[in-house]
Protein backbone atom coordinates (compact mmCIF):
# COMPACT_ATOMS: atom_id res chain seq x y z
CA UNK A 1 0.00 0.00 0.00
CA UNK A 2 2.91 2.35 0.53
CA UNK A 3 3.77 2.40 -3.20
CA UNK A 4 0.36 3.62 -4.32
CA UNK A 5 0.51 7.28 -5.38
CA UNK A 6 -1.74 9.62 -3.39
CA UNK A 7 -2.90 11.41 -6.52
CA UNK A 8 -3.23 10.19 -10.09
CA UNK A 9 -3.56 12.52 -13.07
CA UNK A 10 -4.52 11.57 -16.57
CA UNK A 11 -3.67 13.42 -19.74
CA UNK A 12 -6.63 13.99 -22.05
CA UNK A 13 -5.02 16.43 -24.46
CA UNK A 14 -2.13 16.52 -26.85
CA UNK A 15 1.17 18.31 -26.51
CA UNK A 16 -0.39 21.69 -27.31
CA UNK A 17 -3.65 21.32 -25.41
CA UNK A 18 -2.85 19.75 -22.06
CA UNK A 19 -6.00 19.68 -19.92
CA UNK A 20 -4.07 18.64 -16.79
CA UNK A 21 -2.70 22.13 -16.18
CA UNK A 22 -4.66 24.39 -13.81
CA UNK A 23 -6.71 27.17 -15.32
CA UNK A 24 -4.87 30.45 -15.87
CA UNK A 25 -1.60 28.73 -15.09
CA UNK A 26 -2.50 28.58 -11.40
CA UNK A 27 -2.96 32.34 -11.15
CA UNK A 28 -5.97 33.73 -9.35
CA UNK A 29 -6.41 36.56 -11.86
CA UNK A 30 -8.83 35.85 -14.68
CA UNK A 31 -6.66 36.62 -17.68
CA UNK A 32 -5.76 34.66 -20.75
CA UNK A 33 -2.25 33.34 -21.13
CA UNK A 34 -0.63 32.48 -24.42
CA UNK A 35 0.37 28.96 -25.35
CA UNK A 36 3.92 29.77 -26.49
CA UNK A 37 4.94 26.19 -27.42
CA UNK A 38 1.98 26.08 -29.80
CA UNK A 39 3.07 29.22 -31.66
CA UNK A 40 6.37 27.60 -32.61
CA UNK A 41 4.82 24.31 -33.71
CA UNK A 42 4.17 23.02 -37.21
CA UNK A 43 0.38 22.76 -36.60
CA UNK A 44 0.30 26.48 -35.73
CA UNK A 45 2.30 27.39 -38.82
CA UNK A 46 -0.08 25.32 -40.93
CA UNK A 47 -3.10 27.03 -39.38
CA UNK A 48 -1.59 30.44 -40.18
CA UNK A 49 -0.92 29.27 -43.74
CA UNK A 50 -4.52 28.01 -44.04
CA UNK A 51 -5.78 31.36 -42.82
CA UNK A 52 -3.63 33.52 -45.11
CA UNK A 53 -4.04 31.35 -48.21
CA UNK A 54 -7.76 30.92 -47.51
CA UNK A 55 -8.17 34.69 -47.28
CA UNK A 56 -6.44 35.15 -50.62
CA UNK A 57 -8.56 32.35 -52.12
CA UNK A 58 -11.96 33.72 -51.18
CA UNK A 59 -10.93 37.35 -51.74
CA UNK A 60 -9.99 36.57 -55.35
CA UNK A 61 -13.35 34.91 -55.94
CA UNK A 62 -15.33 37.70 -54.30
CA UNK A 63 -13.54 40.37 -56.32
CA UNK A 64 -14.64 38.76 -59.60
CA UNK A 65 -18.25 38.52 -60.78
CA UNK A 66 -18.70 35.11 -59.17
CA UNK A 67 -22.47 35.44 -59.33
CA UNK A 68 -22.33 34.32 -62.96
CA UNK A 69 -21.89 30.77 -61.67
CA UNK A 70 -24.06 29.59 -58.78
CA UNK A 71 -21.47 26.90 -58.03
CA UNK A 72 -19.18 29.59 -56.66
CA UNK A 73 -21.67 30.05 -53.82
CA UNK A 74 -20.52 26.67 -52.49
CA UNK A 75 -16.86 27.60 -52.92
CA UNK A 76 -17.36 30.87 -51.05
CA UNK A 77 -19.38 29.18 -48.30
CA UNK A 78 -16.67 26.60 -47.69
CA UNK A 79 -13.78 29.07 -47.98
CA UNK A 80 -15.22 31.75 -45.70
CA UNK A 81 -16.68 29.34 -43.14
CA UNK A 82 -13.46 27.37 -42.78
CA UNK A 83 -11.46 30.60 -42.69
CA UNK A 84 -13.50 31.85 -39.72
CA UNK A 85 -13.46 28.46 -37.95
CA UNK A 86 -9.70 28.09 -38.41
CA UNK A 87 -9.11 31.52 -36.89
CA UNK A 88 -11.41 30.63 -33.97
CA UNK A 89 -9.67 27.28 -33.38
CA UNK A 90 -6.26 28.92 -33.59
CA UNK A 91 -7.26 31.51 -30.98
CA UNK A 92 -8.78 28.87 -28.67
CA UNK A 93 -5.55 26.88 -28.71
CA UNK A 94 -3.32 29.98 -28.58
CA UNK A 95 -5.03 31.48 -25.53
CA UNK A 96 -5.59 28.14 -23.73
CA UNK A 97 -9.37 28.36 -24.10
CA UNK A 98 -9.50 24.57 -24.21
CA UNK A 99 -8.77 24.51 -20.47
CA UNK A 100 -12.19 26.01 -19.79
CA UNK A 101 -13.80 23.26 -21.85
CA UNK A 102 -11.77 20.36 -20.50
CA UNK A 103 -14.62 17.89 -21.03
CA UNK A 104 -14.07 18.12 -24.80
CA UNK A 105 -11.49 15.64 -26.20
CA UNK A 106 -9.45 18.29 -27.99
CA UNK A 107 -7.11 16.03 -29.92
CA UNK A 108 -10.08 14.17 -31.41
CA UNK A 109 -12.00 17.41 -32.02
CA UNK A 110 -9.10 19.03 -33.85
CA UNK A 111 -8.52 15.90 -35.92
CA UNK A 112 -12.20 15.64 -36.93
CA UNK A 113 -12.22 19.36 -37.79
CA UNK A 114 -9.22 18.97 -40.08
CA UNK A 115 -10.63 15.85 -41.75
CA UNK A 116 -13.94 17.60 -42.46
CA UNK A 117 -12.14 20.75 -43.62
CA UNK A 118 -9.95 18.71 -45.96
CA UNK A 119 -12.94 17.00 -47.57
CA UNK A 120 -14.92 20.24 -47.87
CA UNK A 121 -11.98 22.15 -49.34
CA UNK A 122 -11.37 19.35 -51.84
CA UNK A 123 -14.94 19.74 -53.10
CA UNK A 124 -14.62 23.54 -53.16
CA UNK A 125 -11.35 23.34 -55.07
CA UNK A 126 -12.85 20.89 -57.56
CA UNK A 127 -15.86 23.16 -58.17
CA UNK A 128 -13.57 26.19 -58.48
CA UNK A 129 -11.23 24.46 -60.93
CA UNK A 130 -14.08 22.99 -63.00
CA UNK A 131 -15.72 26.39 -63.50
CA UNK A 132 -12.65 28.45 -64.40
CA UNK A 133 -13.15 27.87 -68.14
CA UNK A 134 -16.44 29.78 -68.08
CA UNK A 135 -14.50 32.96 -67.33
CA UNK A 136 -12.26 32.56 -70.42
CA UNK A 137 -14.32 35.14 -72.33
CA UNK A 138 -13.97 37.67 -69.51
CA UNK A 139 -10.97 39.48 -68.09
CA UNK A 140 -11.29 37.43 -64.91
CA UNK A 141 -9.99 34.15 -66.30
CA UNK A 142 -6.50 34.51 -64.82
CA UNK A 143 -7.90 35.65 -61.51
CA UNK A 144 -10.23 32.68 -61.22
CA UNK A 145 -7.45 30.31 -62.30
CA UNK A 146 -5.23 31.79 -59.58
CA UNK A 147 -8.10 31.38 -57.11
CA UNK A 148 -8.25 27.69 -58.05
CA UNK A 149 -4.49 27.41 -57.49
CA UNK A 150 -4.81 29.04 -54.06
CA UNK A 151 -7.68 26.68 -53.31
CA UNK A 152 -5.36 23.78 -54.08
CA UNK A 153 -2.69 25.23 -51.76
CA UNK A 154 -5.21 25.63 -48.94
CA UNK A 155 -6.36 22.05 -49.49
CA UNK A 156 -2.75 20.83 -49.25
CA UNK A 157 -2.32 22.79 -46.01
CA UNK A 158 -5.48 21.19 -44.59
CA UNK A 159 -4.20 17.76 -45.67
CA UNK A 160 -0.94 18.36 -43.79
CA UNK A 161 -2.88 19.56 -40.74
CA UNK A 162 -4.97 16.41 -40.92
CA UNK A 163 -1.84 14.26 -40.86
CA UNK A 164 -0.39 16.12 -37.87
CA UNK A 165 -3.74 16.04 -36.06
CA UNK A 166 -4.00 12.31 -36.67
CA UNK A 167 -0.48 11.74 -35.34
CA UNK A 168 -1.30 13.85 -32.31
CA UNK A 169 -4.52 11.93 -31.76
CA UNK A 170 -2.73 8.59 -31.97
CA UNK A 171 -0.05 9.86 -29.60
CA UNK A 172 2.78 9.50 -32.09
CA UNK A 173 5.08 12.49 -31.64
CA UNK A 174 7.62 11.48 -34.25
CA UNK A 175 10.31 8.91 -33.70
CA UNK A 176 9.70 7.75 -30.15
CA UNK A 177 12.63 5.36 -30.28
CA UNK A 178 15.04 8.23 -29.61
CA UNK A 179 13.23 9.11 -26.37
CA UNK A 180 12.87 5.54 -25.11
CA UNK A 181 15.30 4.39 -22.47
CA UNK A 182 16.42 0.79 -23.04
CA UNK A 183 16.05 -1.53 -20.06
Amino acid sequence: MGDFPPRVTTVTGGPYYDNTQPRNGGHTANRATMNLPFIKSIPAILMVAETVLGLIHWAMIVSAPALLMPAYGWVLFVAITLWILTIALFLVILFNGYQYLSYIPWTLTVMVYHVVATVLYLTAFAVNAANVEIYSIFNYYGQMAAAAAFGALVWVAYCASTVFSFLDWKGDQGNTATTTVPT
